[in-house]
């Protein structure tokens, strides 16, 4: 899967475990904020059904392959859609232009492989699944060979080694249809998907202090979108971005923002949220909002891990130039999980 900012790689086993470690048998999870849908996908793995939301397209695309998409609908003639696709010759275009010119994200040789490929997807008229499929192998080739620290708000100042390397597709990591059925890809505001569907557990991994994921992976957003905006800076980001303000990423209007989503949510027996302790919102608030889930009757824990910060933190702080200006406080941070279980008997 991509590089992502926040990705619960090396937590999974806990997050797996306070979500549905005590389950004897599968059921219906909802994954709010999905982001790459690693943990949907980790989940659809076990056997749960999995209904994975998240309001940027390329994250709705991630979801749509690795949590809606079955193996059996479509690893058939899948093999031969890629090959055709790694055979498409590059030809130069927005993408190359704007990501690999203006910007140094990608080595134009690539980019030009980006911009053919991209436009022959867009070509096949595809049902959505499969197209989504197609987006998350070129998006995964893409990843592979970028020239950045694994954020899209610079790149680095020399061609990494792996940008110089050619763009190959490869099948993304598709698994069968879990045994409590069908997952569903959601690109919903938070309110409006945690409304949607009544489920047994939902996990909350909310943006939970300034940074916009939108902003952080802008270069994602517009290839999945493939609508050539107009682009800013020296990142040449989506202009959108300036426009496109969370809740979440604002300190004034987080708390309502996380309660309002709270009082949506149609969990029967389990509400987990991860966040850490550089968010918005203190333990005691999180665990005094969860309180209140089921009429005030939800019984509250936290498990707490102690995780190395993300990698801007370790290389330091640096001016538009790039000449280092200073150093971060601290090179590790606490990752919680907030459990809130609802007591039997206690209706939902």
């Amino acid at each position: 899967m991509i590089k992502y900012l926040g990705s619960k790689r090396a937590l999974m086993p806990a997050v797996l475990d306070a979500l549905v470690g005590d389950r004897g048998a599968p059921c219906t999870v909802l994954d709010l904020f999905s982001g790459t849908s690693r943990v949907g996908h980790a989940l659809k793995r076990l056997g749960h059904r999995v209904i994975a939301n998240d309001h940027n397209a390329y994250a709705e695309v991630l979801a749509r392959c690795y949590v809606a998409a079955d193996a059996a609908d479509h690893m058939g003639d899948l093999p031969a859609l890629i090959a055709e696709l790694n055979g498409v010759a590059g030809t130069s275009g927005y993408f190359t232009e704007t990501f690999c010119e203006r910007a140094r994200f990608f080595h134009p040789r690539n980019g030009a492989r980006i911009d053919a490929i991209r436009a022959r997807i867009g070509k096949l008229d595809l049902m959505p699944e499969r197209e989504a499929i197609l987006l998350v192998a070129l998006m995964e080739a893409a990843d592979r060979v970028d020239s950045t620290t694994g954020l899209q708000m610079a790149y680095l100042k020399h061609w990494a080694p792996r940008a110089l390397g050619d763009l190959v597709l490869r099948i993304p990591d598709l698994i069968p249809r879990s045994s409590a059925g069908k997952g569903l890809a959601l690109g919903l505001e938070a309110v409006e998907a945690a409304a949607a569907h009544e489920v047994d557990v939902a996990y909350l991994d909310p943006p939970y202090n300034q940074h916009a994921y939108h902003a952080y992976y802008h270069v994602w957003e517009t290839l999945v979108r493939d609508d050539a905006p107009e682009a800013y800076g020296v990142a040449c980001k989506r202009v959108d971005t300036r426009e496109r303000r969370s809740a979440f990423n604002s300190r004034p209007r987080h708390r309502e923002a996380f309660e309002a989503v709270l009082g949506a949510l149609r969990a029967r027996d389990r509400v987990v949220v991860s966040f850490n302790d550089e968010g918005y919102l203190g333990l005691a608030d999180l665990e005094g909002m969860l309180g209140c889930l089921w009429g005030g009757t939800a019984r509250v824990h936290v498990r707490t891990i102690e995780h190395v910060r993300y990698i801007g933190a370790r290389i330091g702080i640096h001016d538009p130039k790039g000449r280092k200006v200073g150093e971060v406080g601290r090179l590790r941070n606490h990752e919680y999980l907030v459990v809130a279980d609802r007591p039997s008997g206690v209706r939902a």
